[in-house]
């Protein structure tokens, strides 16, 4: 997500960190390097030159020069901007008092919306919410079939009636709703190849219809700046209420997410990190911009682990770790957390200076079991004995190489570091983020 521009900025920022003092010439530098990071990420002109300017405003001012610390300084300074870019504000959406909610998401064909909807059924559902669909795209060959089947897939009820026009499906899948007592319906609408009278002519009756609580548009972040210029035609024609950005795992560059709120006004909601269907998160401008700074993104972490982990199975690796304890019974059971959390390099990546783990590939998970599984029961629970005969007994037992076994012994390692210091909250945090009680310390402290 966005390594282009995260290797290109922490790369214009690396010689500023360490410096003592700060003159002209080296933010000048300094400058021209984010100028062209953020060019080159497809962000728009406006945007960069109103960006840079601030950021040397600030960096050349007093607070800057009179600070201990200069170069940290530029480096917080650029982290507060890029926050203030993507959206200071809540990415929290409006619920009416008198329920149900209704969510209108609209649109061009192809950015993900059908997807959108069902991930965003799921994300509600897990807050406790009790969602619907409702199908409204009667356009799309085989667009109520994919909404009836992720439906089933999140264990949420789709409202379809493919006889109807788009204005009598949304009411009629409201009144459902209403009857079946949903607190939150989603309209999935019709999109287009590109904007159009047609597509916008039905938003507006589906939206006087529904008279939503949201209006989200969705966006995909591979297309750049299209997206913004599809985000300002919406905008002018329809006005809507904040985005849903699809795809931005693979968006490398991260021009979209960059502009979109300055051009439109309307913040980022949500953002699509992955294919799943768990995969759509709240989008949070200032830990996106820790993200890109290489600053981890840890409160992310913390949610996503607190989500995975069962409290009992928490509380006792937390004891063990506590006690100075990780054996690879412990690393094979952190493994598999980890990977009810995310892709293992995506989790990884979350965490403040943690080095890469190579060629642990979370999708042989077999091949790490085998490894463990070849180890005697000692081995397992003292790693430190596996020395070089034993490790080339290892490898021929799982079918694999000493090299392999040596990568599996290192990455425990750094587990074990890690993991440790999610337990006990001394993770490193970006600028300006508050640490977050785990909920185990929270139960301890109301027991106490």
């Amino acid at each position: 997500m966005f390594d282009a521009l995260s290797d290109k900025l922490q790369s214009a920022l690396g010689d500023l960190r360490g410096r003592g003092v700060l003159d002209e010439e080296a933010v000048a530098r300094a400058m021209r390097e984010i100028r062209l990071a953020l060019l080159e990420a497809d962000v728009n002109l406006a945007i960069v030159r109103e960006f840079v300017a601030h950021v040397r405003e600030r960096a050349l001012g007093q607070d800057v020069a009179k600070s201990l610390t200069p170069g940290q300084q530029v480096v917080k300074i650029v982290h507060e901007e890029l926050t203030e870019l993507m959206g200071s504000g809540s990415s929290q959406l409006a619920f009416s008092p008198r329920p149900p909610t209704t969510i209108l998401l609209a649109g061009l064909q192809g950015s993900g919306k059908t997807t959108a909807a069902g991930k965003l059924a799921l994300l509600l559902a897990k807050d406790g919410r009790k969602p619907a669909l409702v199908a409204a795209d009667l356009q799309r060959p085989a667009a109520i079939d994919q909404l009836v089947q992720l439906g089933a897939q999140v264990g949420v009820p789709v409202y379809a009636d493919e006889r109807a026009d788009p204005v009598k499906a949304v009411r009629d899948g409201i009144d459902r709703a209403k009857a079946d007592d949903r607190d939150v319906v989603i309209l999935d609408t019709a999109g287009r190849l590109h904007v159009d009278e047609a597509l916008m002519d039905e938003l507006a009756a589906v939206r006087k219809e529904a008279k939503p609580t949201n209006v989200l548009l969705v966006l995909d972040a591979m297309t750049g700046q299209e997206a913004v210029n599809v985000a300002t035609a919406f905008q002018e024609r329809i006005d809507f209420d904040g985005v849903v950005m699809t795809k931005l795992d693979g968006d490398a560059r991260g021009g979209a997410a960059l502009s979109v709120k300055h051009v439109t006004g309307k913040p980022i909601k949500l953002a699509s990190v992955g294919e799943k269907l768990d995969a759509l998160e709240w989008f949070h401008p200032d830990r996106m911009a820790s993200r890109i700074l290489g600053m981890g993104d840890v409160l992310t972490l913390i949610e996503r682990a607190e989500a995975a982990v069962a409290d009992d199975e928490k509380e006792e690796l937390e004891r063990r770790l506590m006690a100075g304890e990780f054996s690879f019974d412990d690393f094979l059971s952190s493994y598999k957390m980890l990977r009810r959390m995310g892709p293992l390099q995506g989790v990884l990546k979350m965490i403040p200076g943690a080095p890469e783990i190579p060629d642990v590939d979370e999708r042989q998970l077999g091949r790490v079991e085998a490894i463990i599984l070849s180890m005697t029961p000692r081995e397992r629970r003292v790693p430190h004995l596996i020395d070089g005969s034993r490790r080339k007994r290892i490898a021929a037992g799982s079918g694999t190489t000493v090299t392999q076994v040596n990568q599996l012994l290192e990455a425990r390692k750094q587990m074990a570091k890690m993991m440790k210091a999610m337990g006990s909250g001394k993770m490193p945090l970006a600028p300006g983020q508050p640490r977050k009680k785990s909920a185990t310390k929270k139960r301890k402290k109301a027991r106490r």
